[in-house]
């Protein structure tokens, strides 16, 4: 294994107290708003969002989250099998929204429109 240090160190969760004294206030409304989305509710159990927060995190990439959301989901009963279904969910999901969105390169390359102004 390397001594290089990586940005992800699980270590670095650690960090998230000295992080949020920078902004309290925001961070007690995101620690409030986690808080409520995450209790059982009487449409989803936290089984289910936990499953949810799983794939989410696989498709924006932070090994923070798969990392916690695992854990949990496993701590509720979840299976590794019920992961890999999600995350091929996620993955469908995450291709066919970038099939869908060639369409709009299809217009902008057919319809040539004039000078459009891009803020990217």
């Amino acid at each position: 294994m390397s001594n290089t240090p990586s940005y992800y160190e699980k270590a670095n969760l650690s960090r998230i107290p000295d992080l949020m004294k920078l902004a309290p206030e925001a961070a007690a409304s995101y620690l409030a708003f986690e808080k409520l989305v995450y209790q059982d509710s009487q449409h989803l159990e936290r089984k289910t969002k936990e499953l949810i927060a799983i794939a989410v995190a696989h498709v924006t990439g932070c090994p923070y989250c798969i990392d916690v959301h695992v854990t949990k989901y496993k701590a509720l009963g979840g299976t590794m099998e019920e992961i890999m279904e999600a995350l091929l969910v996620a993955a469908t999901t995450r291709a066919g929204a970038i099939l869908s969105h060639g369409v709009n390169a299809l217009a902008a390359y057919r319809d040539d429109p004039a000078s459009p102004q891009c803020f990217c």
